[in-house]
């Protein structure tokens, strides 16, 4: 007898489900290791950063209320102290009317709240500098605690640490940082259909896409992969399967066998798992409505299309995103992560109201400049649909669809 769909979601219950699952345990990393990675713990500055006012430029450091006004036709004139080297802290407070030589990076004497660039000065002889241009307080001067201050969170629980951030940890004198572990995600094909990618298919048959291309997403995302192979319609088989994909992993997808069918038998296999529990069978989206969430222990069980654009456009709509939650992500599920780019889009897109529709498109440089947005058409299963895709735009559940001229956020796939 054939099933019906579980429990449809939005997409938006369908992520609330999703932020339930708890980020991974933290583990301790170096810099290098932790790049690309998510902090597990705030990380406080022991010290203020700089830990002196320090110059962004080679000039003079000077009070800027000596220098103001000062234009090439009207300069001002401060009498030079001393030219201070990179290593020098100063002793001396800095008199009104004088100005110290400095190079980047150098700190400046106290009494001193700005630095004129040297190409704006003049050297006179005896001492004595033309100032040829004003400067506001603290302009050129990187100030102490600027970067961050001693005992205040320098970067927040949730941080992604790119190689900027990991120049500020550095900076700080972290060499281990506490860090979210990766999600290890295994990956299951089912379907008496599917041949290895180095069999030749007989009629009838198709090789194994799903598993690859799925994979090669989850590795592109920094998390660790494992293929199981492919399964047969088979209920004890993709049980036994689905139980030691759990048991290794943190989260378990399995592509095919969600639709609903006499031979679709994910339902039935994780039901049979020890505290399991479907959460969602079919999401409120088009491609990809007859996805499954389920719940084995504390794991997460995906039950993706086994149409191949379809489980790659809820990998990346869901997937993707609900990996980097369990890595800590606090923008996981955001658009910051995304990367937009507005288009004008180039026909008019029909779509039906009450589900979310991802429609692939390409983006076209017009000979006006602009920025086009083509929508990519063919038919259900072809893979050419995601090859010429450059992206995908997002037509919201409440809409019919989209009108050609409109702008558009085409978020981008590469």
């Amino acid at each position: 007898m054939k099933k019906g769909f579980f429990h449809v979601v939005s997409p938006t219950e369908f992520k609330g489900l999703l932020k339930r699952f708890p980020a991974l345990a933290a583990a301790e990393a170096g810099l290098l290791e932790a790049t690309g990675r998510t902090l597990a713990a705030d990380v406080a500055a022991h010290e203020d950063l700089p830990m002196v006012n320090r110059s962004c430029m080679d000039g003079y450091a000077l009070s800027a209320r000596d220098a103001f006004g000062a234009t090439e036709g009207n300069p001002a004139y401060l009498e030079c102290t001393e030219h201070l080297p990179i290593d020098r802290i100063p002793d001396t407070p800095l008199a009104p009317g004088h100005c110290v030589g400095i190079v980047t990076g150098g700190t400046l004497p106290e009494g001193a709240d700005a630095v004129v660039m040297v190409e704006h000065t003049q050297e006179l002889g005896a001492g004595t500098i033309e100032i040829r241009k004003s400067v506001a307080p603290a302009e050129n001067v990187m100030l102490r605690g600027e970067d961050a201050r001693a005992g205040h969170t320098a970067l927040p629980a949730g941080t992604l640490l790119r190689p900027q951030e990991i120049g500020l940890l550095a900076a700080l004198g972290y060499a281990r940082v506490p860090i979210h572990a990766r999600p290890r995600v295994g990956i299951i094909s089912t379907g008496d259909e599917l041949v290895p990618v180095e069999s030749v298919p007989a009629p009838g048959q198709i090789r194994d896409v799903n598993s690859h291309a799925l994979g090669a997403l989850v590795l592109g995302a920094g998390a660790e992969v494992t293929l199981y192979g492919l399964v047969a319609d088979d209920e004890d088989s993709l049980c036994a399967a689905v139980e030691r994909a759990v048991a290794e992993n943190d989260v378990v997808f399995l592509s095919g066998g969600s639709s609903v069918g006499v031979r679709d038998l994910t339902q039935t296999a994780i039901e049979r798992l020890p505290d399991s529990e479907i959460l969602a069978h079919g999401v409120a989206v088009s491609p990809g409505k007859p996805t499954i969430l389920a719940r084995v222990g504390n794991k997460a069980v995906w039950g993706l299309p086994g149409q191949v654009t379809s489980a790659q456009v809820v990998m990346l709509v869901f997937g993707l995103p609900f990996l980097r939650h369990l890595a800590g992500d606090a923008e996981a599920f955001g658009d910051a992560r995304k990367n937009l780019r507005s288009a004008t889009l180039a026909r008019n897109i029909a779509s039906k109201q009450g589900r979310e529709d991802y429609v692939r498109v390409r983006m076209e440089h017009r000979e006006d400049g602009s920025l086009a947005a083509v929508p990519v058409l063919g038919k259900s299963g072809l893979l050419r649909t995601m090859l010429r895709a450059d992206g995908l735009i997002r037509i919201p559940a409440d809409t019919e669809g989209l009108f050609e001229g409109q702008t558009v956020d085409v978020w981008l796939l590469t």
